[in-house]
């Protein structure tokens, strides 16, 4: 059990300790991972950005991810959640729509405050305070790989087990401190897992970009 997502983000740090990582850039998943990622970068001495991507929501229940988008248009569709629930292309196409919107205002916030890092060459971390489907998780690497990070690694505090393997599929290593058989839901594990709103993570951003800029 977590403490809050700080607690969780110090000791994921921990994992890499000694290691060696080529021009280090955190890439944070809003808005609870930019917590997480706000810390990885302090004590790597990484650059910090974000990875904007949303889930896709399945019809009648808004928490169920059937896939996600990346800010590059990416989709990422689960293969059992479009079996499952047969979901037509129309429903798919006009989720896809309604989540770029939301994309596109979030991309305005963050990039009001620093324009996108470059990731070529680059040991890129990518961080979110937990993983449940992954499928947000998937498209968030789906678009990094694609600008050719030397290596592309996960870290995050907790993890649904069986989604693990799946995201392995995406990236070159996964950190994780827990991923215990019996998950229902990330805030299991914290005993503070307050919601961060869009101002938080904002100024979160904000406080660490001016000190990477000075470099």
């Amino acid at each position: 059990m977590f403490r809050n997502r700080a607690d969780a983000a110090h000791l994921l740090a921990q994992r890499f300790q000694g290691r060696e990582l080529r021009d280090p850039l955190v890439l944070a998943i809003p808005r609870g991972g930019v917590v997480t990622g706000a810390v990885l970068a302090r004590e790597l001495g990484a650059e910090l950005d974000v990875v904007l991507s949303r889930k896709l929501r399945a019809p009648g229940d808004p928490e169920l991810a059937i896939g996600a988008l990346a800010e590059d248009g990416q989709v990422y569709l689960n293969p059992s959640a479009r079996k499952l629930l047969d979901l037509d292309d129309d429903y798919i196409a006009a989720e896809r729509v309604h989540q770029l919107d939301e994309i596109a205002r979030r991309k305005a916030l963050f990039r009001s405050v620093r324009p996108q890092a470059l990731i070529a060459g680059r040991s890129v971390i990518v961080t979110d305070d937990g993983i449940a489907t992954g499928a947000t998780m998937i498209a968030a690497l789906q678009m990094a790989r694609a600008k050719n990070p030397c290596e592309l690694i996960v870290a995050v505090p907790v993890a649904s087990p069986d989604r693990l393997c799946e995201i392995r599929r995406y990236s070159d290593e996964v950190i994780c401190l827990l991923s215990p058989p019996a998950f229902w839901a990330i805030g299991q594990f914290y005993e503070d897992f307050t919601q961060v709103e869009d101002r938080e993570a904002v100024e979160l951003f904000r406080a660490i970009a001016p000190a990477q800029q000075a470099v």
